[in-house]
């Protein structure tokens, strides 16, 4: 996926809501759209180098948008929007090796109580659902970072899939480019650590994969190694 918006540089200063960040460029103290509601705290510490899009259009509240936070001296993208688009980017590309031969992607797709990020529609149908992840702790990756009700139910919806007769893959898009692998986060969320492991025991597929990330461009990159703690 390549930007099509300008980017600003500067240094992070606040955050006094999950909504907002201030951010100094140039001098200037800008408020900007924060597209995650994570808590981020490994990556938004007060002088950490920053990527902002900038969107002069009369309807939005603010301007810019914070993309990107640089850490080891690489970009993560923040973004919680961008995995969908770069999975359906990367299976169309036949970069996720698991899901090649799919002719048709289908986006939000609604299933019993559940909606699916893609199906898959080719060899089987196979329903998939995406994860972003940017918590990186000594070059091993994380999801989530805050505790998720929510991302459980998904999981169980995946669990339902299976139990149904379809296939069903968790894909954790990593958006950072120096992670060496994933794995559930048992210390801030425990239940959803145990969620994933009954889920790969029922037949869910559970894949990592990280990106290549600049400011220019994002994509998915490659396959990392899943360790279930």
């Amino acid at each position: 996926m390549k930007f099509n918006y300008d980017m600003l540089y500067g240094k992070f200063i606040c955050r006094p809501n999950r909504f907002i960040a201030h951010v100094d460029i140039s001098g200037e103290e800008i408020i900007c759209h924060v597209p995650n509601t994570g808590r981020l705290k490994e990556l938004l510490h007060s002088g950490a180098e920053v990527a902002v899009s900038y969107y002069p259009f009369p309807h939005r509240k603010t301007k810019y948008e914070l993309q990107m936070v640089k850490k080891k001296g690489s970009w993560v993208s923040i973004h919680s929007q961008l995995p969908n688009i770069l999975a359906a980017e990367a299976i169309t590309a036949g970069i996720i090796q698991e899901l090649q031969n799919y002719t048709i992607i289908n986006k939000e797709v609604p299933y019993n109580d559940s909606r699916f990020d893609l199906q898959l529609i080719g060899k089987d149908i196979c329903f998939v659902e995406v994860k972003g992840v940017t918590l990186e702790l000594e070059n091993w990756s994380f999801f989530p970072d805050t505790p998720t009700q929510r991302g459980r139910r998904h999981i169980d919806g995946l669990i339902q899939a299976v139990n149904d007769g379809h296939r069903a893959v968790l894909l954790f898009v990593v958006q950072m480019d120096y992670a060496k692998g994933f794995s559930p986060n048992v210390h801030m969320d425990p239940a959803f650590a145990q969620k994933v492991k009954e889920a790969a025991h029922t037949g869910v597929e559970i894949l990592a994969y990280k990106c290549r990330v600049s400011p220019y461009e994002i994509r998915i990159s490659e396959k990392i190694p899943v360790i279930l703690l």
